[in-house]
């Protein structure tokens, strides 16, 4: 950050009132970024405050309405539900939710012990699940939204070295679908986004060797490096009312490779 802002504008995302969960990195900051110059209201929940920190100021003289951080750690969904009170007090209404926080943290299958299932479903699924319970009634009240579920193309490869990541990101799959039969009727769309090896700044630092980069583009059918901007711009779409007749998908953005 900052990107090259060239993509499509969406006049129906000015002014909505959008919460980004896990906004202040990779993906999440770029999705952030990408809202705030549509001229969204922009909240974002993290635990990250010294990335958050940076995100605000860099924004608050480039896009008409300054994004708002709340630190909030999505598996107290007390404190969730308390951060989304907050929001809503200031912003209004929340119109759209992406669901995007998550943690690909590496484990070997023989060593999980029930703790740690427990804990990695509840960083990777459990929160999607309760973000989308708590913002539905505003929703319905507004007369509709739309949510968007981040999943991962690694339970379609499928990934190993992370199975309970892996069956997380399958289940919020699942997730999108029922929940999109259980709200449409009350006009609120939910959609899936499954990105592939999308080189964020965590990605390039913690896995993204030569070697496996050389092992992504012979995977890919688009020989170039996906970014985080490439997943924004289509969660742009997802988001706008261009898109008001699509909901219960899944949109596979990975070049090619599944």
């Amino acid at each position: 950050m900052p990107t090259n802002q060239s993509c499509a504008h969406y006049p129906s995302l000015r002014d909505a009132a959008v919460l980004i969960t896990g906004g202040a990195s990779g993906i999440g900051a770029a999705m952030v970024e990408h809202f705030a110059l549509q001229g969204s209201r922009v909240a974002f929940l993290d635990v990250d405050d010294t990335s958050a920190a940076n995100i605000v100021p860099q924004l608050r003289t480039r896009a008409s309405n300054s994004p708002c951080f709340v630190h909030c750690d999505l598996t107290d969904i007390p404190a969730l539900k308390a951060a989304l009170a907050k929001i809503e007090g200031e912003m209004g209404l929340v119109r759209v939710l992406v669901n995007n926080a998550a943690s690909d943290d590496r484990h070997a299958f023989a060593e999980v012990t029930p703790e740690y299932w427990d804990e990695r479903m509840a960083v990777n699924l459990r929160h999607q699940f309760f973000v989308s319970q708590a913002v539905v009634p505003g929703m319905i009240r507004a007369g509709g939204g739309s949510i968007i579920n981040m999943s991962s193309i690694a339970w379609m490869i499928p990934s190993t070295g992370l199975p309970v990541y892996v069956t997380a990101k399958a289940a919020i799959v699942g997730l999108t679908r029922t929940l999109s039969k259980e709200l449409g009727t009350a006009n609120i769309r939910v959609n899936c986004v499954s990105p592939g090896a999308i080189l964020t700044e965590r990605q390039r630092r913690l896995w993204m060797t030569p070697e496996y980069l050389e092992e992504v583009m012979g995977r890919q059918s688009l020989k170039r490096e996906l970014l985080p901007q490439d997943v924004a711009r289509l969660v742009l779409f997802l988001a706008s009312d261009e898109s008001s007749a699509i909901t219960g998908q899944n949109f596979v953005i990975d070049g090619g490779w599944v």
